[in-house]
């Protein structure tokens, strides 16, 4: 599970857990398994996955039992590292991953909505993938303005997090809208649709903390694997 730039393992497997309380994969008041039968599915050791369920009893998830065990308290707008990704696989939650294919510093094309100051962006692609499996190609443009530099080795799998943590950039909204489109020719093989084939596709407009418009994305995904999912309070 782990890679150059990922989150800490004990990190993973608590988003894992929150995105499979939020799917209804684990429901409200639910047993979770034994803490070692558990640790074993999720292909990691007792010590750690005791350390991933302490962030989820401190965001009130877990309701933990002495001599009982670990029982799930189904929260809704539960703070998340990967709250604003509302791609699922297709039986609900699974751990996202990325792989960073290119980042470049371009002109920003006629065909993205406004956004920003300046007239070139950062363009980032990568390869997402729900606990292994590969479902969405993302095309994200950040407002050239907010980094004078950005290499591949600056960037790990949470982008959001690397915004607040090393550009000083909060989004605190989104705005998505979905339709259809081709998959895109620099699709990678590990990508299963064909370059030209239609796919679900969502385009986001993020906005920064002062309500500027800071980043567009574009989101191609594999509707064989994995499905878009907007929860409703």
């Amino acid at each position: 599970m782990t890679a150059q730039n990922a989150l800490p393992l004990y990190v993973q497997i608590a988003e894992l857990l929150i995105r499979d309380i939020a799917a209804g994969r684990y429901l409200d008041g639910e047993r979770l398994p034994p803490e070692r039968e558990l640790s074993i599915s999720l292909g990691t050791t007792v010590t750690t996955l005791r350390k991933s369920l302490e962030v989820l009893e401190k965001k009130d998830l877990l309701k933990r039992v002495q001599g009982s065990g670990n029982y799930v308290q189904a929260q809704s707008d539960v703070e998340s590292v990967y709250a604003f990704f509302r791609v699922e696989l297709l039986q609900g939650g699974g751990l996202p991953t990325a792989q960073l294919l290119s980042v470049d510093r371009c002109e920003k094309p006629d065909d993205l909505p406004e956004f920003g100051s300046t007239a070139f962006g950062y363009r980032i692609r990568r390869l997402r993938r729900l606990s292994a499996v590969p479902c969405v190609l993302e095309e994200i443009w950040l407002d050239g303005s907010y980094a004078e530099t950005l290499t591949a080795q600056m960037l790990p799998d949470s982008l959001y997090l690397f915004y607040r943590e090393a550009l000083g950039l909060w989004i605190t909204r989104a705005e998505d809208r979905l339709s259809v489109a081709a998959c895109p020719e620099w699709a990678p093989q590990e990508f299963a649709p064909i370059s030209g084939s239609t796919l679900a596709y969502a385009e986001r407009v993020s906005w920064a903390q002062d309500g500027a418009r800071a980043e567009v994305s574009r989101n191609w995904i594999d509707t064989n694997e994995a499905r878009y999912v907007a929860r409703i309070k």
